[in-house]
C-alpha cells in the first residue's frame, strides 16, 4: 500500500510541478557540473572507468548499490547480472557525468549520476531490480526518485527482488 501511495504522490507532484522535498526531474541538461566521458571499462554494477580529457578516472554511481562480485570469495546474489546489465548500458559509450555535493569518496573515486543519451543509468538499474538504493549524505539530489524506483521494482519482483533472499 505504501508503494502505491508513494507512486501516486510522485506522479501527482510531477503533473502539477510540485516540490516534495527532493523529487526532481532527472534531466542532465538542467544539472550543473556536467562532464562528458568515454567509458573505458565496467568494473561492476555500480562502478566504471572512464576517460575525461585524457585522464582515466574511476566513477562510483551515486544513490544506488549493486551486489558485490568480489566480496567473501564468492559473488553476491545477482552481482553478475548487475555487472552485465551495467555493461549493456554503458560499455564503450560516451556518458554524461553529473556531480552532486561531494566530488569524490574515500577511495578517490568520482561520485556521479550517469547518463547515456537521455537514459538515467543510476535510476534505470534500481528500477529494473539490479540495484538497491544507497543514500549517503550529502549526495541526495535524487533520493526520493530512487526510493520510488526501488519500491516499484520490489513490488514487481524484478531482478534481485525475486532472485535473492
Amino acid at each position: 500500500m505504501e508503494a502505491v501511495f508513494t507512486l501516486i504522490l510522485l506522479y501527482i507532484s510531477q503533473l502539477f510541478g510540485l516540490d516534495l522535498g527532493g523529487v526532481q526531474t532527472p534531466r542532465a541538461e538542467s544539472l550543473s557540473s556536467t562532464e562528458i566521458a568515454q567509458v573505458v571499462s565496467v568494473i561492476d554494477g555500480d562502478t566504471i572507468k572512464v576517460q575525461i580529457n585524457g585522464v582515466e578516472e574511476t566513477v562510483r554511481y551515486i544513490g544506488m548499490d549493486t551486489p558485490e562480485p568480489y566480496r567473501d570469495k564468492e559473488p553476491a546474489c545477482y552481482s553478475q547480472e548487475a555487472s552485465s546489465r551495467n555493461r549493456e548500458l554503458v560499455a564503450d559509450r560516451e556518458v554524461r557525468l553529473i556531480a552532486d555535493v561531494e566530488d569524490r569518496d574515500k577511495y578517490d573515486r568520482l561520485l556521479r549520476y550517469v547518463y547515456v543519451d537521455d537514459l538515467f543509468v543510476n535510476e534505470q538499474l534500481v528500477s529494473e531490480g539490479y540495484a538497491t538504493t544507497l543514500t549517503i549524505r550529502p549526495n541526495t539530489r535524487f533520493e526520493t526518485q530512487f526510493k520510488v524506483a526501488q519500491i516499484d521494482a520490489k513490488a514487481g519482483s524484478r531482478g534481485l527482488w525475486s532472485a535473492c533472499r
